[in-house]
Parts: C-alpha cells; structure tokens; sequence
C-alpha cells in the first residue's frame, strides 16, 4: 500500500470513530465591505443607549455609531428596526471548547497530572469544531476565557472568539491570568493549631516558588543560556505585575487571604468564586480587586443563608461599589459547557433579583473584557473596536428573545447548531406523522 492509500485509510478510519466529531457550521469569511445595521436599539454599554440608531463597520472594526449616519459606497445595509444591538457576550473562566461530553475522558481537557501546572496554555487544546461552540453563539455567546480545573497551580488563562478554522484563529488573548485554587493553601485539617501551621507552611512554600520565579527572570535576562524552566516561566508575567492572579475562592477567609497574600507579593489578585466577597467589600475597594462571580444558578453554600443568596449576589457587589462580572454556566455548574448559551440568563437572574438591567448586561460584556485586559478592542460599540456584536430580536436577558445576527471581527457567523438541526428535524417528523392520521 503506497503512503497515499495509507492517508486515505487513516482519514477513513478516523472519520468512522465515534469520538471524531465536528459542526456542521462553516467559519466565517473576513469581512470584505462595509456593512450598516440600521434602525435598531443600539446598547453600546460604555455609553447611552441610542433608540432607532445606525451602526457601521468595515475591516473587523466599529466605524461609526449614532443617528443619521452618513454610509459609505459598496455598504451593505441590515435593516434591524425593533430590534436591539450588544456586544457579544462573553463567558468568564469557562471549559469551553475543552470539553465536549462530560462523561468520556478522551473529549475532556481541562485536568492535567500534577498539582503546578502554571504553564499549562488552555487554547493549544481548543477544538474548534466543538458542537458546544455553535450552541453558546445562538445564545450571544462570541467570546470565553477559558482556564484548566485541575491542581492548585491551575494554569494560565485565555480568551477566545467563538468562530475559526483552527485554535490559532480563535485566540485573542493569552496569558490572561494565572488560575490558583486557594483553599490548597489555607488547609482545613486538624485543630486550629494544626490548620494554621500548615497554612503558615502552604503559603511561604508558594511564595518561594514565586521568588525562585523572580530569580529565573533576572537570570534569563542576564544569561540567554539558561535552561528554559517552563513552569518558573509561566509566572513570570504574574510575578512582573504584567497579568494578575486569578484566586478561585469563595469563604471569606480565602477571599482575604488571597488578597492579602498578593498584595504582599506586589501581584494583581482577581477573585473567582466570590460567594462571601461582600463581606470582604472594604478590603476589595481599597486594592481595586474585581470579582468574577460563578453564576448566580447555585445553591445557598451554609444553612442558614437566604435562599435567593447567590441571585442577590451581584446586586449586593454593586450596591458596595465592588468591581465584578458574571460568569455563566461554563465556568460553574449546573451544565458546564454544554450550557453557555445560558449566560444571558444568569445576569437575567442577577436582574430580577435589584441589579439594574445595564449593569446585569455591562456584567456579561464590558466587565469581563476589563477584568481579562482585552476592552481596549472588545466589550463595547464603540468606534475603532472589534466588531463583535450581536443582534437580537428582543431584551436579550429574556428567555424568549432570539438572536437575529451574529458578527466576530466583522465576519458574519453562522447561527446554527446542532440543537436548532434536531429541533427542525423533529418538527418536521410530528408535521409528516399528524399528517398521515
């Protein structure tokens, strides 16, 4: 058999497995005239809203907004009266793209061996062709950062678009923050002496880590010939104040912890998790820490907290003048990945319970963007930003509003997904059966 015949064989047989599995949907092509949505209500997020507004982009980027636009040649025009225009949404610290059924290891990587595994890059491993990604887009969903689940020195993360050929094309950003699960340093076992001995050891262990980290960057600074150490590199950006730290943690004595300890450190603490973060608000201000709150679909964590705890969450970071984002279901539970396209929802929540309806929306927009670095280009409608917005046929915190258009970097992205596929070949089985009746 020549090497061809045997190429061919191969693909044959990988295309036959049952773990090889691909959207239907075709990226989009770049953007090659200017395109204009037309009378619709633009919500720009870092501005006010304009009602029966115009906006134009042209090369990937937002340029121009308002009323009674002037519009260039060649422009495509999207008639989008009564409807409304956001940025996309993106999903905070999710798995998305890193795994695909929940039960079968081989479609999961999110989990390395190890407990430091700072060097771990999530968007080398993102598989494009995911069936999740084209779900999350009918939802809103344009852009994640993503992050590894598994050890106390998680990994890096990164922030993807929602649309490409390769990971390559999807990569926005990376090195977007080190993820470190705290309660691996602030041990629970044993008697209080006990507990804060080993938390005492826990944490000046980590802090020689990061001083060896400090020490390896003046040595490859001063030596081209050092041997590269990966693990001592990935924190070197966190370490140099050029990305922050992300702190999964929800008790109020991590949360103070964590923050007291990078402070100490000179490094940027962000907090995932955040469920006592009010109750930290004073210490939060003063150093300007943000807040990624773990979606607000979750149970109260002690007995006698307020059933509507979690939901109230958000609005009570507000009310405190507490920076923050809501993160949706891919970076908690309950659905993971699989259920991205319900972040709306999850603001929508925050919403009903007092957080104002732009703020619940600036949540899922704007304030991820700030948090991961990344709103100098994305967030808002603002001129000379990616186009990176959706269209929608109502508010798109509620559940039966629907998105019309979507657009990555002004390249027009396909809606579909394997959900909307099963739910037109279903409707047309019960159509075909009550017709034979």
């Amino acid at each position: 058999m020549n090497h061809f015949a045997k190429l061919c064989f191969a693909v044959v047989l990988l295309a036959a497995s049952d773990f090889v599995v691909a959207h239907d949907q075709i990226p989009g092509a770049p953007q090659r005239q200017p395109i204009a949505l037309v009378g619709g209500t633009i919500h720009t997020v870092d501005g006010k809203m304009i009602a029966d507004g115009t906006l134009v982009f042209d090369e990937g980027k937002i340029t121009a907004i308002g009323k009674g636009v002037d519009l260039p040649k060649r422009c495509r025009t999207i008639d989008v009266a009564g409807q409304h225009v956001y940025p996309g949404l993106m999903e905070s610290l999710s798995n998305l793209g890193l795994t695909e059924i929940g039960s079968t290891d081989s479609t999961i990587d999110t989990d390395e061996v190890g407990d430091e595994n700072g060097n771990l890059q999530p968007h080398v491993a993102v598989n494009p062709d995911s069936e999740l990604i084209p779900v999350a887009r009918s939802g809103g969903v344009l852009l994640a950062s993503i992050a590894p689940r598994r050890g106390d020195i998680r990994g890096q993360s990164s922030v993807i678009q929602l649309d490409g050929w390769s990971n390559h094309d999807m990569l926005v950003a990376a090195n977007t923050g080190l993820v470190v699960y705290w309660r691996a340093f602030d041990s629970r076992a044993g008697d209080d002496g006990d507990r804060a001995k080993q938390r005492d050891t826990n944490l000046t262990r980590f802090a020689d880590r990061l001083d060896e980290a400090r020490r390896y960057g003046e040595a490859i600074a001063a030596d081209d010939t050092v041997p590269t150490d990966l693990r001592l590199q990935a924190l070197l950006s966190v370490v140099n104040g050029d990305s922050p730290m992300i702190i999964v943690a929800d008790h109020r004595r991590e949360i103070e912890a964590g923050v007291a300890f990078c402070i100490g450190e000179g490094i940027r603490p962000v907090i995932y998790g955040g469920y006592d973060a009010p109750q930290c608000a004073t210490l939060l201000k003063k150093h300007d820490v943000p807040v990624i709150v773990r979606t607000t679909y979750r149970l109260p964590t002690r007995r006698d907290d307020p059933y509507d705890h979690p939901y109230t969450l958000p609005k009570r970071l507000h009310d405190l003048g507490v920076t923050f984002a809501i993160g949706g279901p891919g970076s908690g539970s309950p659905g993971g990945a699989s259920a991205a396209r319900n972040l709306p929802y999850h603001a929508a929540v925050a919403a009903a319970y007092g957080l104002p309806p732009e703020i619940a929306i600036r949540a899922i927009t704007l304030s991820p963007c700030e948090i991961m670095g990344i709103d100098d280009r994305l967030g808002s409608l603002t001129i000379d930003k990616d186009a990176t917005l959706i269209v929608s046929d109502g508010d798109i915190l509620l559940t039966e509003s629907n998105v019309t258009h979507a657009f990555i970097k002004g390249a027009e992205v396909d809606l579909g997904s394997k959900h909307k596929t099963l739910a037109a070949k279903y409707r047309t089985k019960y159509r075909q059966q009550n017709k034979s009746k």
